[in-house]
This record gives C-alpha cells, sequence and structure tokens, in this order.
C-alpha cells in the first residue's frame, strides 16, 4: 500500500507538469487560431458543452448541423475490432508521463488494433508495441507543420492498412474500445463518413491561400483532434489528392491551421463531404465534470486536463484515490474491465 501510494504522488507531480503544458498548448492554439486562421474579423469561441446534446449548425452553408446521421449512413453489417486502425498521435516528452498510463489501460484491450506515431526511438515504447510503435521523421515541435506531418503518416499508415475505419486520438484520450466499435457498427464504411465532435459552436471561419497572393475565404467544420475522431474508408480514398504524404502539410499551410482543422477543409472543401458530430467523443477542451458518471462507459474518448483554470477530469469513484489515479483512467478501466489484474489487487474493489 505504501509503495502505491508512492506511486501515486509521483504520478500525481508528473499529471500536474503534463496538464501544466497541455494549457500552455492549447492558449497557444488559441492564439496562433486567432491570428493566422481567422483572418476576417470573427472570433471563434470554444463550444461550451452541457449535459444535453448539443445542437451544431452545419457545414457549407447549412443552417443546422444533423446531431444523429440521415438512414443512409445506418448499416446492419457485423464489424470487428480488426476492422478499425487506431492511431495514436504523441511526442517523446510524453512517452512516459502519457503513454505509460494508456499502454496499461485501454491499449492493453485493443493492442492489434493501436499504431502509435510519435517523433523520436524509445526502446521502451518499442518493447511495448512493437511494430506497432511508429517513429517518424516529423519535427517534436508542436508546430503546424510538425502535427500535419504526423497526421499524413498515420493517414498513409492506415491506407496501406487496408482496414475499413481510421480513428485518430491524442495521447490524452481514453479510447473504449467497445463503445467505440458499437458506434462504428452503425455506420458503412463504403459511404463517406466522418464522425467526431467540434469544439466550436459555428464553422470555422479562414484564408485559404490562392496563387498570385491571392485569398479566398472559406469555412467548414472540424472535429477537434483532442476528442479522437474517425473517418471511413471510402471517404479517405477520395482524401488522397490533398492528405496524402507531403499532400497534407501543403494543404495545411493554404489555411496556416492545425492538423485537425486541416482534416476538416479537406473534407468539407475539397472532397464535398460533412462531419457527422457525435456527443461520445470528448476532449479536455469540453467540462468533463458534467458527463453523469452513469453513463461514462458509454462513452467513446474521454481526456483530461486543464479547463478554465481548473483539474479537469472525469467524476468516479474507486478504486484507485485522486492521488493515485490523477486522470481518473485506472480507475475508469477498472470499471470497464474489472477482471485486470492491477483492478484485482486495489483495496476495497
Amino acid at each position: 500500500m505504501g509503495r502505491r501510494l508512492i506511486r501515486g504522488l509521483s504520478g500525481a507531480a508528473v499529471f500536474l507538469v503534463s496538464t501544466a503544458l497541455l494549457s500552455m498548448r492549447h492558449r497557444g492554439a488559441q492564439e496562433t487560431a486567432r491570428s493566422s486562421g481567422l483572418r476576417e474579423g470573427t472570433s471563434e469561441k470554444p463550444q461550451q458543452w452541457s449535459k444535453e446534446s448539443p445542437e451544431g449548425g452545419g457545414g457549407r452553408g447549412q443552417k443546422d448541423m444533423q446531431v444523429h446521421p440521415p438512414e443512409g449512413y445506418r448499416t446492419e453489417g457485423s464489424l470487428s475490432l480488426g476492422d478499425i486502425f487506431i492511431a495514436v498521435k504523441t511526442t517523446k516528452r510524453f512517452h512516459q508521463s502519457r503513454m505509460e498510463l494508456l499502454l496499461d489501460t485501454w491499449i492493453s484491450r485493443a493492442r492489434d488494433q493501436t499504431y502509435v506515431f510519435t517523433d523520436e526511438e524509445d526502446d521502451a515504447l518499442k518493447r511495448r508495441m512493437g511494430n506497432h510503435a511508429i517513429f517518424t521523421n516529423c519535427s517534436a515541435e508542436h508546430s503546424h507543420p510538425a502535427l500535419s506531418c504526423k497526421m499524413a503518416t498515420e493517414f498513409d499508415a492506415f491506407l496501406a492498412s487496408g482496414q475499413s475505419w481510421f480513428c485518430h486520438l491524442d495521447d490524452d484520450n481514453y479510447l473504449n474500445p467497445r463503445a467505440l466499435l458499437k458506434l462504428l457498427s452503425s455506420y458503412s464504411a463504403t459511404w463517406d463518413v466522418y464522425l467526431g465532435k467540434p469544439s466550436l459552436n459555428r464553422p470555422i471561419r479562414a484564408s485559404e491561400m490562392l496563387p498570385n497572393n491571392q485569398t479566398k475565404s472559406v469555412h467548414f467544420w472540424f472535429a477537434t483532434g483532442g476528442a479522437g475522431f474517425c473517418i471511413s474508408r471510402n471517404l479517405a480514398r477520395k482524401m488522397v489528392p490533398w492528405a496524402s504524404g507531403k499532400n497534407f502539410v501543403s494543404t495545411s499551410e493554404l489555411i496556416r491551421l492545425p492538423d485537425d482543422c486541416t482534416v476538416g477543409y479537406i473534407i468539407e472543401c475539397k472532397v464535398g463531404g460533412q462531419l457527422l458530430p457525435n456527443t461520445l467523443f470528448h476532449s479536455h477542451l469540453e467540462n468533463l465534470q458534467l458527463i453523469p458518471t452513469s453513463r461514462l462507459t458509454q462513452q467513446v474518448t474521454l481526456s483530461y486536463g486543464v479547463f478554465e483554470n481548473k483539474l479537469n477530469v472525469i467524476e468516479l469513484r474507486g478504486p484507485f484515490s485522486p492521488k493515485e489515479d490523477p486522470s481518473r483512467f485506472r480507475s475508469l478501466h477498472c470499471h470497464l474491465y474489472p477482471d485486470t489484474s492491477w483492478c484485482l489487487s486495489a483495496v476495497g474493489w
């Protein structure tokens, strides 16, 4: 018990450092969007989520975004985890503080479907993930080109895999594989499907660079990468001219926005698709304590971090204390998979 408490205190210290970095990253992203992406004098504010399902607005000039997909997207076909390519984006400095938590929890239940994309070789990560640890040649910087480089690598790896679905996650996400499988089983990968949660309550506006130093105003919906998103293979094929290899970085430079915004731009402005918003995806940009405890096990993704200058984690009792489990991911994992060995040894569980 003493050793576990020491580990918990140490983990809490690492967690607070990570959340401080995450908060700095979020503020930097907001400042970048305001200065380089939104050049038409309009201010975009993050969506303030409540317990109820949000009603957004529609892409490509639509007034209302449909929270529930059209019947044409629905399918009764069978789907297995083996049909899903799960990509986790990380960086070397978070291998220990974030990735080990994911490896101990949800990745252990979807090891064969999960690939970790990072920027520097790491023997410890390689031992645990084998050839599912992808060491890119991308920069470790948290810049638009570096993030787009990783996203392009993820996208191309998915295309080469032959799997039906591409799902992107960040290294501060908890994925519930069973909830993901249930969600994607409701759709057909032969349709153009783009699932995720927007972080804005309206389409983002940007200026697209044109030849001769000209610009064009564009607006589109995008699913925030911090909550995770999924794309069907049929839609991914149509994205290739703008998203594969170096093309993704070039496309990102046209609108000077991050990788998740670029994905939405390609799908809505180039391919002609649309985001199908889903409230089962969650990022640290929303108040996670508003998610009812009774519904936590139904969510596809969850996160942790800083929200409005406060520690932002889900509310969940046991089996580990907040000091032992500051992210609450280990406790959630035990609720989902109580047969996990380290869950069985938890006091009072």
